[in-house]
């Protein structure tokens, strides 16, 4: 009786060690007696206890493998770049993909390393930010001639990361600051280009607005004082005398607004109460004298005409 008791318990394992469960995309290679038997997917499974064995499993999910390869550009600058390889087992190669390779990530990073290298130096370091497409490309075609004979199909290749030295990443961004300053001061010099021409569009076109008032003013006021000239002329005051009296009157006005204001700067010269009839009275006498003047000279010229044509 307490032999049976060990025996039934050791059973008992036994019977529990015959059944497994394999996860979903999942594949379990089973061997009998050290040889391969047969290869069980998602489910559960039995094997026979003391003769079958779970030799391994493998993932039939997408993996994900890194490599970090550092390499040296056409121009001599050191880089880094960091591979990420997509790949999955084969359903169809299993055994190939278990038996065959003993370790797929050192295998699979071998192949990145001489595609990278090979490939890499031929690029200057601008064409390698360029054209890492390219790269991928390359790395992706050898591993799927590679691999696909071990059971691993290359899903996807991908140059996640461009890594040069800190000093030569610095001297590209001086580069790239240098170059957006320029660009930068070439159309702070356009804006101020074009400011400078549209300011002086506006004072040409101001100062040519400005003369035209001056003019109208000026126009206004020789059409105002021929006026006045004609009403002085109809009451007895001939055009001499009319003149003075204008300015005369002007000149009093030209008093009068300086006395309503405070703060004028304007200093009319002579200003005593006898100037304005010295004022009237030397205006009349050069008006007269000036007259005397025309009317000699117009004699002479009528004389002139004359003796020319008797000669003639």
């Amino acid at each position: 009786m307490y032999f049976l008791i060990p025996i039934a318990f050791f059973g008992i394992i036994i019977l529990f060690s015959a059944f497994f469960v394999v996860k979903q995309q999942t594949a379990v290679t089973v061997e009998r007696f050290g040889k391969f038997h047969s290869i069980r997917n998602s489910g559960l499974h039995l094997k026979i206890p003391l003769v079958d064995r779970i030799a391994g499993r493998l993932s039939l999910k997408i993996q994900q493998l890194d490599v970090i390869v550092e390499t040296k550009t056409l121009d001599d600058v050191f880089v880094k770049l960091k591979i990420s390889v997509q790949y999955v087992v084969l359903k169809s190669k299993i055994y190939e993909a278990f038996y065959q390779l003993e370790y797929p990530h050192e295998q699979i990073t071998s192949y990145v390393f001489d595609v990278v290298r090979a490939e890499v130096p031929k690029m200057k370091l601008d064409d390698v930010f360029v054209k890492k497409d390219d790269i991928a490309i390359a790395v992706k075609e050898e591993l799927q001639d590679a691999m696909l004979d071990y059971g691993y199909d290359i899903i996807k290749t991908l140059v996640t990361d461009i890594d040069p030295d800190a000093q030569v990443k610095e001297a590209m961004n001086r580069i790239n600051a240098s170059e957006r300053e320029k660009i930068a001061a070439q159309f702070e010099g356009d804006a101020a280009r074009i400011l400078i021409v549209e300011k002086a569009k506006a004072e040409a076109e101001s100062k040519r607005l400005q003369g035209q008032g001056i003019a109208d003013q000026r126009r206004e006021i020789a059409r105002g004082l021929e006026e006045s000239v004609e009403v002085l002329n109809k009451v007895g005051i001939n055009s001499q005398e009319a003149s003075a009296l204008i300015v005369v009157t002007q000149h009093y006005d030209t008093l009068q607004s300086i006395g309503e204001e405070t703060n004028s700067n304007l200093i009319l010269l002579p200003n005593s109460p006898q100037a304005g009839s010295d004022m009237l009275n030397n205006m009349v006498a050069s008006f007269s004298a000036s007259n005397q003047i025309g009317e000699a000279m117009k004699r002479q010229r009528e004389e002139q005409d004359n003796g020319n044509a008797k000669k003639k």
